[in-house]
């Protein structure tokens, strides 16, 4: 692989990071909003599952960031992008006492939301069969090939 390869990867797995290391701060220093979305979508303990979920999407982000197992991370965070897709942003949202034009374009936001989780998996799967590139720690415990620079 090219040096300019591995320049790339490593451009892809900070930008791929960013989101999961932001969310799961977010959820885990403030879980109320979050915890709401979980209990709305009928799932038990959401408190407990949106500090579980924070927890993951922080490990998992840094993890990408670093390059630390990251064949396995991208499968983990590819099946969560389509489980919480699924779940969170592909039902109805009808909001009660809202004018119908503000449900239907919060339905249309949430449909690019389950857009979006579909996709980023799409690049985790992407990440996890081609690897971290040279610049991680696993090309450093030699569980990647590493292009001659």
């Amino acid at each position: 692989m090219s040096n300019t390869n591995n320049v790339l990867i490593l451009l892809a797995r900070i930008l791929l990071s960013f989101m999961f290391i932001f969310a799961g701060f977010g959820k885990v220093t403030d879980p109320s909003a979050t915890a709401g979305m979980v209990m709305g979508a009928g799932l038990p303990a959401a408190t407990a599952l949106t500090y579980l979920a924070g927890l993951f999407e922080l490990v998992m982000g840094i993890s990408v960031l670093i390059g630390y197992q990251v064949r396995y991370t991208g499968w983990l965070i590819a099946a969560f992008c389509v489980f919480t897709g699924i779940v969170f942003h592909l039902p109805t949202v009808n909001v009660p006492d809202f004018p119908a034009a503000a449900n239907g374009w919060i339905n249309s936001l949430n449909f690019v939301n389950f857009l979006k989780n579909v996709t980023l998996a799409g690049a985790y799967i992407m990440l996890a069969t081609n690897g971290a590139g040279a610049y991680s720690v696993d090309a450093r415990r030699g569980l990647q090939a590493v292009a001659a620079r």
